[in-house]
């Protein structure tokens, strides 16, 4: 088993050796760069094809094998209430750094950039009402196939309370929704070998299309970005941490040092969503806290967006030459908030995002939308990798709140002395059956609360 683990060791230092080789031919040859970006886009959609099933399976799984529905609704709840607060401390932030650094003085609005910010705007917003009827799919398998984290989140959650409904009838369904699980994590185990490929290709082609006079050129808001991502992070998300669950923010962020360094190479936090998964049930955090907290995290968790969308929208204002009134500002972005529901983890979405709220509400600034299109793709990285900490340390303080945390376990693994499987992603998924096929690793690594330990715990 320690050859693997070795092997997986190799395969993150080649995606690091990629990135450093594509920003290298970014700049040697920009041309030949932008042609390989098919090459990024086809390994993120590689992973986002997996996104619905391991949702699907994670949410059944957890929620079907509760008991108690009421426990599924509370940690909902829960989870709901502390998204929503965390977003509003991330705009407050967003908009303090925003209004001391003053990052849009200064620039002017050429031609090209209106159009840029036109082609942004165009079909990216849409109503309250459209997004309601959107969580709806038009069939269950739509839900699938059309990619939607909220459509897929809506069927799971509705599976699984018909599940918890049926009893022990149920079990059979549960054990076989185990088995696809485990197949579904195998199957992302070996789509994850083309991540050098991808890194490669995404990385040569951003560096290709924006060169370093654009980086330079908006270099105050993009280091100002990256220093209040990290504030939040650290300060913020690292007090309540401490505070709560007793854990040190580096440590944790260490235990996930493969899954940033996938974002980062992708831009997607979503390509690490099955990951992070599979690692919060290894660290401890009980199935259902993990198939509810994570998945809506996804939607509902957007702290790295609100504080881009804040810092944005006033870059954008103040280089157009048209400044936001305190009032002004925090009624479009808690607008643009509500709106952003949904996109987080997609490469890109971000910027239409941002497009979409001004049109709608201050349309005269969608124009300057087009000032920060050649830096997007970087905080792009920003964005995700402050969203994915975000929903990771959710995730252990929902768990810490409901007592759905095995603590001795946390500790044990953030000191490393359980190692995490990295041949099937997720040790215990192998416990639905087959155990044998995970090698020594499933017998010497011990299972963090399964299904009947759940149920025995009252969750």
């Amino acid at each position: 088993m320690a050859a693997r683990r070795d092997r997986t060791h190799y395969l993150y230092i080649a995606v690091i050796v990629a990135v450093a080789l594509g920003i290298l031919v970014g700049f040697a040859a920009p041309g030949v760069a932008v042609e390989l970006k098919p090459i990024g886009t086809g390994f993120v959609n590689l992973i986002k094809m997996m996104i619905s099933p391991v949702i699907f399976c994670t949410i059944v799984l957890g929620v079907g094998s509760v008991r108690k529905a009421a426990k599924v609704g509370a940690v909902g709840g829960l989870a709901l209430g502390y998204f929503m607060a965390m977003s509003t401390v991330a705009l407050a932030i967003g908009l303090v750094v925003g209004n001391i650094l003053e990052p849009g003085s200064g620039l002017h609005l050429t031609e090209a950039t209106r159009e840029a910010g036109a082609a942004q705007a165009t079909g990216a917003s849409e109503s309250t009402a459209d997004f309601l009827l959107g969580i709806i799919p038009t069939t269950i398998v739509s839900a699938f196939t059309e990619g939607s984290v909220l459509q897929t989140l809506m069927v799971a959650l509705l599976a699984g309370f018909a599940l918890q409904a049926m009893g022990s009838a149920g079990e059979p369904v549960l054990r076989g929704i185990g088995h696809i699980q485990r197949l579904v994590f195998r199957m992302l185990a070996m789509i994850m070998w083309a991540a050098p490929v991808g890194a490669f290709g995404a990385i040569a082609a951003v560096v290709g299309e924006t060169g370093l006079d654009a980086l330079k050129s908006l270099a105050i808001i993009m280091i100002g970005f990256y220093i209040t991502c990290a504030l939040f992070v650290f300060v913020i998300l690292g007090a309540l941490l401490r505070l709560v669950a007793g854990l040190n923010i580096f440590t944790l962020l260490k235990y996930l040092g493969r899954e940033f360094l996938l974002i980062l190479s992708t831009s997607s936090s979503e390509s690490a969503l099955p990951r992070l998964i599979a690692k919060m049930e290894h660290l401890g955090v009980s199935k259902p806290v993990v198939g509810i907290t994570v998945p809506t995290g996804y939607s509902f968790n957007l702290d790295g967006t609100a504080i881009y969308l804040t810092m944005a929208s006033l870059f954008i204002a103040e280089g157009m030459g048209d400044p936001l009134s305190i009032g002004e500002q925090v009624s479009l972005l808690l607008f643009m908030i509500i709106a952003s529901k949904g996109a987080a983890g997609v490469t890109g979405a971000g910027l239409a995002t941002l497009a979409g709220g001004l049109q709608s509400h201050r349309p005269e600034l969608v124009d300057g939308v087009g000032l920060i299109v050649g830096i997007d793709r970087f905080m792009s990285e920003a964005r995700a990798m402050t969203n994915f900490a975000g929903n990771a340390v959710a995730t252990v303080l929902v768990g810490t709140w409901t007592k759905e945390i095995d603590k001795q376990r946390v500790d044990e693994v953030l000191a490393g002395k359980i190692p995490f499987d990295e041949k099937t992603l997720v040790d215990d998924h192998g416990s639905v059956g087959d155990a044998g096929d995970t090698g020594d690793a499933t017998q010497s690594v011990p299972e963090p609360r399964s299904m009947e330990k759940a149920d025995k715990a009252g969750v």
